[in-house]
């Protein structure tokens, strides 16, 4: 079991490079079709299998020619107001974020940490 938390990125990257590479294998797709069928170059595919850097379009092509799309909605769930939001705000949702006014500490001056 892998624990994406205390990976780096460039190994998540990796790992997930890996899955859609055994997913694609498992579905006897050729790098060449699965390309094709979801709109990117073989070299996007390969670069990704790879566990390069890519553009999440191109994420999104090949998951979902992969039939994985249904996963990346759990990567971000669909979230609303709490009830006490909701309270709080008379029924309006927030717009923005703002720090606690709870929280608000004394600024610190700033030294180099040589001065005696």
């Amino acid at each position: 079991m892998f624990n994406f938390k205390t990976m780096t990125d460039d190994a998540v990257l990796e790992e997930l490079g890996r899955r859609l590479e055994r997913r694609r294998i498992d579905l006897k797709l050729t790098q060449a079709k699965l390309a094709e069928q979801a709109g990117v170059s073989k070299r996007t595919l390969e670069r990704m299998e790879a566990g390069a850097v890519t553009q999440t379009r191109n994420l999104i092509r090949i998951l979902r020619m992969l039939d994985l799309l249904q996963g990346f909605e759990q990567l971000i769930p669909v979230t609303g107001p709490s009830p006490m939001d909701l309270l709080k705000f008379k029924g309006k949702e927030r717009k923005r974020a703002s720090s606690s006014s709870a929280v608000k500490q004394s600024p610190k001056t700033w030294s180099w940490g040589d001065d005696s």
